[in-house]
């Protein structure tokens, strides 16, 4: 004999709770994720910075006091000895190193053994032209990486893609004091279209010089003169050190724009656009190069630091007045306060933008921060 059992749903009682389901829910890509990313990566550059200026400072004394390293044998022995007491080096090497951090936190650099000036006075001096020529070396790298990179993709494996991919590493591998020299050859000496050196013409550094609170900017004070001449004469003395600092990164971004197009160009939606008779080069125009910006912008951060140690040759080569300029000759100096002021202030530039890139990367692409 065969039983069957009805199974009789009960409905809850009144006021009884309901059970919380126990599936996890999706994560959610909100504001807190972004915020709590952008903190820490700000909170990383104090560390960061910490780390950069004590080593520099502990290299920078491995020779000695600074004194002795600038001024040493063209002093007798007691004068060297008054000046090493007078600025304190004979004191422990963990006071001086506190007094220094101190320093740094209330802007004070030192002074310069030299020239006698304070280092807080040549970064505020130089930085600016500095800056100015990582803004030039960037929009050549832009203009030139990006544009030959697409093309590279769209014609792969062929004749224009094998002779692309040559001149990106041409680019990345020449170095900048030898690109530099060579355009000044050709395009200086021997064709005599651009200045050989400086920023500006003495006439047009002397008409911004005479306005109120001169920037630094040359672009900018060109323009607030009002003179077109002087602006003209400004790009001009930009065009060589832009393009040598420029290429160096334009063959980085063009191999980097090369392989993420193509990478692109063989996911399913680029199939099923091709498969409805979109054409290649619709393809890579419309669907394919905004992808392989993502990670031009995560590197970018890498190719700051990559043109401020460029920048020093570049600054040298073209006899470009910024910080790379001033960082040689207090090197031939032997002026380790300077140093060691020029290259905390390029270090905390490279950290800070540094966080700005991966912000920016965590806006285009909220993947990063996961």
């Amino acid at each position: 004999m065969t039983t069957t059992t009805d199974q009789v749903t009960t409905a809850d009682p009144p006021g009884a709770r309901t059970p919380r389901s126990t599936t996890p829910r999706p994560r959610t890509s909100g504001g807190g994720g972004l915020g709590r990313y952008v903190l820490v990566r700000f909170l990383l550059i104090i560390p960061t910075v910490f780390i950069l200026v004590t080593t520099v400072f502990f290299v920078m004394r491995a020779t000695g006091d600074p004194i002795t390293a600038a001024l040493g044998g063209r002093l007798r022995a007691d004068q060297l000895a008054e000046r090493i007491h007078a600025a304190g080096y004979d004191r422990p090497i963990i006071v001086q190193y506190l007094e220094y951090l101190g320093g740094i936190l209330r802007g004070d650099f030192g002074t310069t053994i030299s020239d006698n000036r304070p280092v807080s006075e040549i970064l505020t001096t130089y930085g600016a032209a500095t800056l100015e020529l990582a803004v030039y070396a960037l929009i050549i790298a832009f203009l030139v990486g990006i544009p030959l990179g697409l093309l590279a993709a769209h014609h792969r494996d062929r004749v224009p893609d094998a002779f692309l991919r040559v001149f990106a590493i041409l680019c990345y591998a020449t170095p900048v004091f030898f690109a530099g020299l060579l355009l000044k050859l050709i395009f200086s000496v021997g064709l005599g279209w651009f200045p050989v050196a400086g920023r500006a013409s003495t006439g047009a550094e002397l008409q911004m010089l005479s306005l109120p609170d001169p920037s630094g900017f040359y672009v900018v004070d060109a323009i607030r003169t009002g003179d077109p001449a002087v602006l003209g004469d400004v790009l001009m003395h930009a065009v060589l050190p832009g393009v040598a600092l420029g290429l160096l990164t334009a063959g980085v971004f063009l191999r980097l724009v090369r392989t993420n197009v193509i990478g692109t160009l063989a996911t399913d939606y680029v199939d099923a656009a091709r498969s409805r008779g979109v054409s290649e080069r619709r393809l890579v125009r419309t669907h394919a190069w905004r992808p392989a910006l993502i990670p031009i912008i995560t590197v970018m951060g890498m190719q700051i630091a990559m043109l401020l140690a460029g920048a020093v040759l570049t600054e040298t080569t073209f006899e470009w007045k910024g910080l790379g300029f001033m960082l040689s000759q207090y090197l031939q100096a032997r002026d380790f306060v300077a140093v060691q002021g020029i290259v905390v202030l390029l270090a905390v530039i490279v950290a800070v933008t540094n966080f700005l890139v991966d912000v920016i990367a965590a806006l285009i692409d909220p993947r990063v921060r996961y």
